[in-house]
């Protein structure tokens, strides 16, 4: 945008931690009234909703076809408004994704200061309308409040196949890892707001953040893949450990076989983190077991709030192979990050 003094969007959040996720213990007290109000029993057609967490809602429509439905939206990790309208579009679409479900209409979600030049608010709705074309939906009106913070994100829908639907608990013992996006997103935004990284830095992290989680979504679905969900708020190991929980089963990371943007080890080794980060591995690091040889500041990138992650897929042994095989051919970015064994729900690190 044309301006003398450019807009730091990431200055005009109160508190450094306030974008954060509330983690499962918390989130599970403030949910736990909806629950007793809206009783699984009660809702036939609601296939999975507060009662089974995943990453979205899903409504049964017919005996084929089911409505998956969900919401996010958060303050900005960019300073760029287009870039920051485009990338809370992405993360909200992932969920979508992450499900199996193929995204068809949006609805905006906008908070701005009254203060605040409003070509900077169409700036972000237009990044949020131009990615939400991409994936090929429509974005149809949305709601928007007078706010100190700047926020935005989408109430997402998609359409879903009732037997290809993936599930936080379909992970099978013998199942291999896979994730579409590297790690490092929550470190580098936070040297940018420090002003430690460079243009090129920055530039890296956005276009993985803006980046749709389409392709991988679509390949999981051609190999019949029963379990994933997206990495976003609480870090790999937050999100991971859902699916070993919801599945009954131990997940091992091999660290070796990671990708990390290419500023993420140097920020990690500084200790450049955001609060959600830190907040994660208070919250999840009694369910995980590091290898010694990993060092504490590195294993952190593990810890690390990703926004707009990649999609963590537990894909068949016998068909891992050819899923990577298909991936690479296709330019479709995929890496193999480790498995799932049989135990009690626990994370390993090697």
């Amino acid at each position: 945008m044309d301006a003398q003094a450019p807009i730091r969007l990431t200055q005009m959040a109160s508190c450094a931690g306030c974008a954060a996720k509330l983690n499962p213990e918390k989130l599970a007290e403030l949910l736990a009234p909806l629950q007793e109000t809206f009783l699984p029993n009660n809702y036939p057609d609601l296939l999975h909703g507060l009662s089974q967490p995943d990453d979205a809602a899903v409504w049964s429509l017919d005996d084929e076809r089911a409505l998956v439905v969900t919401t996010d939206f958060f303050t900005p990790v960019v300073d760029d408004p287009y870039d920051f309208g485009a990338i809370a579009a992405a993360n909200a679409i992932s969920d979508l994704y992450a499900m199996g479900a193929r995204p068809f209409l949006a609805l905006n979600i906008l908070g701005i200061p009254n203060d605040l030049d409003l070509k900077v608010g169409a700036a972000i709705l237009r990044g949020g309308a131009e990615k939400a074309k991409e994936a090929g939906m429509v974005v149809a009106g949305g709601h928007t409040i007078q706010d100190p913070e700047p926020k935005f994100g989408l109430i997402a829908l998609g359409m879903l196949d009732k037997e290809k639907v993936i599930r936080k608990d379909g992970a099978r013992v013998g199942d291999q890892l896979f994730l579409s996006k590297p790690l490092g997103f929550g470190a580098t935004n936070t040297a940018t707001k420090r002003e430690l990284s460079s243009t090129a830095e920055q530039q890296e992290v956005v276009a993985w953040m803006a980046k749709l989680n389409r392709d991988a979504a679509e390949l999981a679905l051609k190999y019949e893949v029963q379990g994933g969900t997206d990495v976003t708020g609480f870090g790999l190991l937050g999100h991971a450990w859902e699916m070993a929980a919801s599945s009954r089963v131990g997940i091992q990371i091999d660290y070796d076989q990671l990708s990390f943007t290419s500023a993420a080890l140097k920020f990690a080794r500084d200790f450049v983190f955001p609060a959600g980060s830190i907040d994660n591995r208070t919250y999840f690091e009694k369910h995980v077991e590091v290898a010694e040889n990993i060092g504490e500041n590195e294993s952190m990138l593990l810890y690390d709030a990703q926004t707009s992650g990649g999609l963590l897929l537990a894909v068949e042994k016998e068909r891992a192979a050819d899923f990577l095989d298909e991936a690479q051919s296709n330019n479709i970015a995929m890496w193999r990050i480790g498995s799932v064994f049989e135990a009690e729900p626990k994370i390993s690190i090697v």
